[in-house]
């Protein structure tokens, strides 16, 4: 179906906004008309740039107060509605929104408004346009989609339908059964269909669609279940978004429009009008890539965790750092920044990483160069919302290419296709790797530290403000992870957002975050969470090498003694380390922080089977003792 978006939906001049729209692959825009009357270029003008972006102009918004009202103002209205007809021909629109009106002058007759409205329709077909009849939520007398029928139907003109609006609609829903009168209503009487989402608040219902609407799957809203009744009632016109929302008027219009046309597509899939390469949801992690000017203080913190430098990349300034399942890839690229080492991409295992890329591609995520010397096995990699390069990967398949071959000193299972030359290089890095492994854990046995099982429990990835709902649809839709409920976090500066997408298993964990901070802040960088099976040790271990954690402060744990019956030893020594202590009706979750690098700091997890969480309530104890920048010896 064609897709649409109203141009008050995205930031910028109405031309920006036309360029966003065509770049993301919209067919039609609808014109808002406060964005026509800024813009200097005429409406013969608009209508060309239109044309040559291969954009229809497929409504005019909004007129607004013209129905239900004493005659003399009604012909003042007639008057005004004559004067953007004719501006709609210049333009080349022919359908024209009309909201209920909210006038004072308005009176509750539904009869005048019919008649009145039939009249506007009967002037509107003059020019041949149609006049698409809104219920606004807020209406002041008319502010239903079933009122707003039952007044077209009466008023009985060919030229004058319905628009239905999903915010209108699902804010004022109180059951799904209030869904069902849209069967009652002719398909080739609903002139458009307008559609967004938003989150569940408890607030006037004007503040809400002013400040609050999202992209449809963003909210929590069923619009999908919307659109099935819209289509089945034989509706065939634009899938159109009208989204008014203060962080998306701040956005640059070209990442918005994007993201606007993913939530389209799958709404389209969802409601069953598209069919797009279904998702592929990724297995694990392969591995963390941290960019950074200076190997040396991020080497330094990897030793003291307990990793080592297993194989350097034969062609790339690379180096593979390796802990039981847990791989950190460190890249001391020239493209690195001056601000320190930073969490640049992360490697998904997949069970088909090209149908995996195939979904992504199709889902307007854009597909990412990658500079690759002959033999260097094939990687399909995209980018995330907030720049994060995704590698689709498989890791150990013997059916498919491993991207371990590209690494001198590790090993990896020779491809079917390789030559005999390739698999006796591949067995000369494995022995090769098995001898530094060895020598790792004899040297750790003599110092008496024990060895754990690690792997990557999950990642926290902090998003640009306006990059948070888009993120959480990306990896959602994207890579068919399931989102958790958003949470609030207090920290020192104000609230931030966190959200997390995992798979069924827990095997991918990725925890979203926003929030306001200081320009230097570091509180806020992306960290990569170990799993071990005895955080005590762990955090031990990474202090006896030379490790700093983060201090916690002695009221944190006075208050844990408080919620928790924890024995005094156990308690002291969560003193001690820093540890924080959080429980669910699944289990026990200890964790540990270690010191901020750049913009990439670790923490050590020791995770219940049953607990799901991420210790979202110690966050703030986190937050507050990393602004203080103070790390125990």
């Amino acid at each position: 179906m064609h897709t649409c978006i109203a141009t008050v939906s995205l930031s910028g001049t109405l031309t920006e906004k036309l360029a966003a729209a065509a770049r993301a692959g919209f067919g039609g825009v609808e014109i808002f008309e406060n964005d026509l009357l800024a813009c200097p270029l005429a409406p013969e003008e608009i209508r060309a740039r239109c044309a040559d972006l291969g954009l229809s102009i497929d409504l005019y918004q909004p007129m607004r107060d013209i129905e239900g009202v004493p005659d003399e103002v009604f012909a003042g209205n007639l008057r005004r509605a004559r004067h953007k007809f004719q501006l709609m021909n210049r333009l080349g629109a022919d359908t024209v929104l009309v909201c209920s009106s909210v006038s004072p002058h308005a009176v509750d007759d539904d009869a005048r408004a019919a008649g009145q409205l039939a009249q506007l329709a009967e002037l509107a077909e003059e020019f041949g346009i149609r006049v698409a009849y809104e219920a606004l939520a807020w209406g002041r007398h008319v502010n239903t989609y079933r009122h707003a029928w039952r007044i077209v139907e009466a008023a009985g003109h060919p030229a004058l339908g319905v628009c239905l609006d999903s915010f209108h609609i699902l804010s004022r829903a109180s059951a799904p059964e209030d869904l069902e009168g849209i069967a009652d209503i002719p398909g080739e009487k609903i002139f458009f269909l307008q559609l967004a989402d938003a989150p569940l608040l408890a607030m006037d219902v004007l503040r809400w669609s002013r400040h609050y609407r999202c992209f449809p799957g963003q909210g929590g809203f069923d619009v999908t279940g919307l659109v099935r009744h819209v289509l089945a009632t034989g509706y065939r016109g634009p899938l159109s978004l009208e989204v008014f929302n203060d962080v998306f008027r701040q956005a640059d219009a070209g990442p918005t429009a994007v993201d606007a046309h993913r939530s389209l597509l799958l709404l389209k899939e969802a409601a069953g009008t598209a069919e797009l390469p279904p998702p592929v949801v990724p297995t694990g992690v392969a591995f963390a890539e941290l960019l950074t000017p200076d190997a040396e203080p991020v080497t330094a913190l990897l030793t003291a965790l307990g990793f080592t430098r297993a194989a350097r990349h034969r062609g790339k300034p690379v180096d593979l750092w390796q802990r039981g399942e847990a791989r950190i890839l460190v890249n001391t690229a020239a493209t690195a920044r001056r601000d320190g080492p930073r969490l640049a991409a992360i490697g998904l295992e997949s069970p088909d990483p090209a149908a995996a890329a195939r979904r992504a591609e199709a889902l307007l995520a854009p597909a990412l160069p990658r500079r690759r010397a002959p033999g260097d096995a094939p990687l399909d990699a995209v980018a995330a919302p907030d720049g994060t390069e995704l590698f689709f990967c498989a890791t150990g398949d013997p059916e498919l290419p491993d991207w371990r071959a590209d690494f001198t000193g590790l090993p990896v299972t020779p491809a079917p296709s390789a030559t005999r030359s390739e698999a006796t290089r591949s067995e000369a890095t494995r022995i090769e790797a098995t001898r530094i492994e060895a020598t790792r854990i004899e040297a750790t046995r003599s110092e008496g530290t024990r060895i754990e099982a690690t792997r990557i429990d999950h990642l926290a990835v902090t998003q640009p403000w306006h990059h948070f709902d888009e993120a959480t649809l990306f990896h959602r839709s994207v890579l068919g992870l399931t989102a958790q409920a958003s949470v609030d976090l207090a920290d020192p500066y104000g609230l931030m957002r966190s959200r997390a997408v995992s798979n069924a298993d827990g095997s991918v964990r990725i925890a979203l975050g926003v929030g306001a901070a200081p320009a230097d802040d570091t509180a806020h960088a992306a960290h990569i969470a170990l799993a071990t099976d005895d955080v005590v040790a762990a955090a031990r271990a990474f202090r006896a090498a030379g490790g700093r954690l983060l201090p916690v402060p002695a009221n944190y744990h006075d208050d844990l003694a408080a919620r928790y019956d924890l024995a005094d030893d156990e308690l002291e020594t969560y003193r001690d380390l820093g540890i924080l202590y959080d429980r669910d009706a699944g289990g026990a979750f200890r964790h540990c922080y270690t010191e901020t690098v750049g913009r990439v700091f670790f923490e050590l997890v020791q995770r219940d089977p049953g607990y799901r969480g991420y210790g979202a309530a110690n966050a703030p104890v986190r937050l507050a003792a990393q602004h203080a920048g103070r790390l125990l010896p």
